[in-house]
């Protein structure tokens, strides 16, 4: 099994530290290059997410993102302190086919991350939401 894991703080300026995450475990895990931009938005929309609405105070927090190969699936594991939020339970957006002007705002990176992974978890555990992603690589 291979393993790899980032910590991040909730500062929008950390999202560049996901990218290049991203890019480190697709050479390591040989990751097909067709999943690449689903992988990354995916990481990316979740944790825009947490930075900008899970917590409710000004102080430094740690996002862990941990990625793990399984055989042929990759999982990824992230983790927050932030207010309980399951994006399991979150619904649905129910205008995606009008225009970018006409859609009210949010819920299309949560659809994104269920459209994109072959599974999602979610737990709250000791105060931390758990997010779990799997998609199969090969």
């Amino acid at each position: 099994m291979k393993k790899n894991k980032l910590i991040i703080k909730n500062n929008v300026s950390e999202l560049e530290k996901v990218s290049v995450f991203v890019e480190k475990i697709v050479k390591e895990f040989k990751i097909p290059d067709k999943l690449i931009f689903n992988i990354n938005l995916v990481l990316e929309e979740i944790i825009s997410n947490i930075i900008f609405y899970a917590f409710d105070d000004e102080s430094d927090h740690e996002i862990l993102i941990e990625a793990k190969l399984i055989e042929d699936d990759l999982h990824i594991l992230i983790k927050d302190d932030g207010k309980a939020f399951n994006l399991l339970d979150a619904p649905a957006p129910t205008d995606l086919n009008a225009g970018i002007d006409d859609r009210s705002i949010g819920g299309l990176g949560i659809h994104f991350a269920k459209t994109l992974m072959d599974n999602i978890d979610y737990k709250r555990e000791n105060d931390n939401n758990k997010i779990y992603l799997r998609k199969q690589i090969s």
